[in-house]
């Protein structure tokens, strides 16, 4: 399993970067292949909440802050995760403490409940870096890490405005469906408009459908 933090394409921050849920630790006994004492790969077969908190203070943090331009860190930084049990809460004191060190404004936030097309990376991002996986055809767990940071590193910058866009034409539908699952994936010609340097960075909301949303949502509570 691997956590991966990817960001739009911004001042040449696109990949955050992709961290494998893996431990190393001595070989019990020798083998054919190595001798005991020998260092292992193992993978972390249960992601814990304390394991996520980990890996978010001390990978994703100094990621973010090692690529965000400096006169941009006072901007608030949102991270977004999806409602999996194992992710820690919102105003976790430690991660706070740790997302505000450097100048930085960083916070937490969750994609919407039961709204799958709202998680980005499943936005062609994994179908994307799968592919270029499966060509590798990895027997171990070394070469398995090895060819999915390949293929994250590989994956074109410019590609993430693409999912974006994505996502934002996804809220747009869940919008206007009143929450409701029951739509359509839209598309909109991404790769002829980016060729004729037409492709937009934002999808438009009219303001009507906000406005019909809102009297929706007051209606309902």
């Amino acid at each position: 399993m691997f956590l991966v933090a990817l960001a739009r394409s911004r001042f040449g921050v696109g990949k955050i970067g992709v961290f494998p849920f893996i431990t190393h630790e001595p070989a019990k006994r020798s083998s054919v292949n190595r001798v005991a004492g020998t260092m292992e790969t193992k993978p972390i077969t249960s992601i814990i909440r304390d394991v996520m908190k980990l890996y978010l203070i001390e990978k994703v943090l100094p990621a973010i802050k090692k690529k965000w331009p400096r006169e941009e860190s006072h901007l608030p930084i949102f991270i977004q995760q999806d409602n999996a049990n194992t992710h820690i809460s919102l105003d976790d004191v430690d991660f706070q403490r740790a997302a505000l060190k450097d100048g930085f404004d960083i916070r937490l936030m969750c994609q919407p409940v039961n709204s799958p097309d709202s998680n980005v990376l499943k936005l062609r991002f994994l179908a994307a870096i799968q592919s270029l996986q499966y060509k590798e055809a990895p027997k171990n767990v070394d070469e398995m890490i090895n060819v999915v940071i390949k293929s994250f590193e590989v994956f074109p910058i410019v590609k993430s405005n693409h999912i974006f866009l994505a996502l934002q034409l996804c809220m747009l539908e869940i919008t206007s469906a009143k929450g409701s699952q029951q739509y359509k994936i839209p598309h909109m010609r991404k790769s002829t408009l980016e060729r004729t340097e037409e492709l937009s960075t934002q999808i438009k909301y009219d303001d009507a459908l906000i406005q019909e949303v809102v009297e929706y949502l007051n209606m309902s509570s």
